[in-house]
């Protein structure tokens, strides 16, 4: 690979700055809201607007990271990258929904009781 080609799929210094000045500014905006909201008992901000509003800033901050630091979208021959990318994150996605859904029916339908029970006649553990 020659070195105008290695320049073309890799950042240059302002582009790693921007990125890494874009990313404080993100995840500060989405600090300071949070804090306020902590600090003043739950009464600055409601969660129906803090929680999306953390989210898209949270979208946007991978985006920002793709973009800038991982070159997603720059390279000019296979899309592998990209490829390994959303399979990846299918995989987390995957093990992330059916651990929430694991635990939602783990806590729907087992009481505190029915879990001491359970413990005791199959684990062996004594009162």
């Amino acid at each position: 690979m020659s070195q105008t080609q290695h320049t073309n799929t890799h950042g240059s210094v302002f582009s790693y700055t921007l990125g890494f000045l874009l990313s404080i500014i993100l995840t500060l905006v989405a600090y300071v809201p949070v804090a306020m909201h902590q600090n003043s008992f739950h009464q600055l901000f409601s969660h129906t607007f803090l929680i999306p509003f953390v989210l898209t800033l949270a979208f946007l901050q991978l985006t920002v990271q793709l973009l800038f630091f991982l070159h997603l979208g720059k390279e000019s021959g296979p899309r592998w990258n990209l490829v390994f990318f959303i399979s990846t994150f299918g995989l987390v996605l995957l093990v992330v929904v059916m651990s929430i859904w694991i635990m939602t029916h783990l806590n729907n339908n087992m009481t505190p009781q029915s879990m001491s029970d359970y413990l005791i006649r199959n684990e062996g553990m004594h009162r």
